[in-house]
């Protein structure tokens, strides 16, 4: 059954968000993130000992993209 809808008005929608007015079959929101460590983060836990002698994270990316996302 189609939707009647009056007057709408969008403050703000965040980039990850989906904003639908009427009928709709399916939504699928997607986003992608790369994140850079150095050696020894995300370690979680209780009494964690970490010796790192020179380290370095390499950023630099050539290709710019690593997997493509596709909208389904």
């Amino acid at each position: 059954m189609p939707a009647a809808v009056g007057a709408v008005k969008v403050i703000s929608i965040a980039s990850s968000s989906i904003f639908n007015i009427g009928d709709v079959y399916a939504m699928s929101p997607h986003s992608e993130a790369k994140t850079f460590a150095g050696g020894g983060s995300f370690n979680t836990g209780t009494d964690i000992k970490i010796q790192l002698d020179k380290n370095d994270t390499n950023v630099y990316d050539k290709d710019q993209f690593d997997q493509i996302v596709h909208d389904i």
